[in-house]
């Protein structure tokens, strides 16, 4: 997440309903059976994943652990059956007209209910990988922590740090390719739902290409529609017209400040080389957590006529060089030390760190916001 002087947050997978019941409607119906469970009522509703509150659409009785429940739908859909004793209930997609549902109310584990459907297969493999990924992640960051109390080396805590960023960076590719590959639209648009952080840029191709791959889904075509809105609207608002900011095709504006021994350097002295131009602060914890992929890309990448200028927000040179040195961040350093006043922020317009522009050889600008898998994408592309 972006560190911004004016926080707007932006969450397009929030603007969509699973399905729309106006439209021609398909009957489907839920037969369960239940272990351990109390006779009670069942109800049936339909989630939206637009914020709106759950929308029951049929009741039924639990006798003996069975019952029977369904409504129609034009197309495949996010549904829940909840009982009246639980808190609970167990998410669905209606992929089909009968869908069995077995489980045992003392195991409401990932791996317990089952809907015998193929989406529903799809779904539950999906959270379980997802949930395997989430714990590994967990474990390592709780690592880290450890090592920070206890004072550990730092060249060790950025090797965990850097593990940590390829878990991250390895579950932004799973899922990209996931909802890229799946074959049921309603788990699609699911997934999309752990796409938050992930890079708009990243997306770009992936969910205007549900489009194409689910033709005729209103539910998937609403989506394309608010997410193409929603970059035009970014790219709108962070047109240079728009921000008076350099964009990509123009040319980097030059600038000269001292680097870490005091010493004036200039922008324009990197001519000749790809020029990753990386603004971020010591304070900045997000600029921290996305450090160690700068520092897996320049270690990619810096035998390939590449290299990173880094531009310190901050104003104590003691903690900007101490975190210099704890991150690991062995190239070229400048700061005037003049914090959101820095000289650079309105020569190129930015309003949130961390923020980078990329610079090719000839001083252009070629691409801007590289962050997470995005950087050493574009890197791998640019350097070929």
């Amino acid at each position: 997440m972006y560190i911004q002087k004016i926080l707007i947050a932006v969450s397009f997978v929030a603007a969509f309903a699973a399905c729309n019941h106006e439209a021609e409607k398909g009957k489907f119906v839920l037969k369960g059976e239940l272990k351990n469970m109390d006779d009670q009522q069942v109800y049936l509703e339909q989630l939206f994943l637009n914020g709106q509150d759950p929308q029951v659409l049929d009741t039924s009785d639990v006798k003996a652990g069975q019952f029977n429940i369904g409504s129609v739908a034009s197309e495949q859909g996010l549904y829940r059956i909840r009982f009246e004793k639980m808190n609970s209930g167990f998410i669905f997609i209606n992929d089909q007209s009968a869908i069995n549902f077995k489980a045992d109310i003392k195991d409401v584990s990932l791996e317990g209910p089952d809907f015998n459907s193929p989406a529903n297969l799809a779904l539950k493999k999906l959270l379980l990988n997802i949930e395997k990924m989430r714990l590994t992640q967990e474990a390592t960051g709780k690592a880290m922590d450890s090592l920070r109390l206890a004072k550990a080396p730092d060249s060790i805590i950025v090797v965990q740090s850097m593990k940590l960023q390829e878990l991250t960076n390895g579950f932004s590719k799973f899922i990209t390719s996931y909802i890229d590959t799946v074959s049921h639209p309603a788990v699609a648009m699911f997934a999309l739902g752990y796409t938050k952080g992930i890079d708009p840029a990243i997306l770009n191709t992936i969910i205007p290409n549900m489009a194409t791959r689910f033709p005729g889904n209103a539910g998937v075509a609403g989506l394309v529609a608010q997410f193409n809105n929603m970059i035009a609207e970014m790219n709108k608002a962070q047109s240079p017209a728009a921000t008076g900011a350099p964009g990509v095709g123009s040319e980097a504006p030059d600038f000269t400040m001292n680097d870490s021994t005091g010493k004036p350097f200039k922008l324009s002295s990197l001519r000749g080389k790809y020029v990753l131009v990386d603004f971020w602060a010591s304070w900045c914890g997000p600029c921290r957590q996305e450090n160690p992929n700068v520092v897996a890309a320049y270690t990619q990448f810096k035998n390939k006529n590449f290299t990173v200028l880094g531009v310190s927000l901050d104003e104590s040179k003691e903690k900007w060089l101490k975190a210099v040195g704890k991150d690991q961040l062995n190239w070229m350093h400048v700061s005037d030390l003049k914090g959101w006043e820095n000289a650079t922020v309105g020569l190129y317009g930015y309003d949130g760190i961390p923020y980078n522009v990329l610079i090719d050889p000839k001083g252009k600008i070629i691409a801007t916001s590289l962050r997470e898998s995005a950087l050493q994408a574009t890197l791998a592309k640019v350097l070929q």
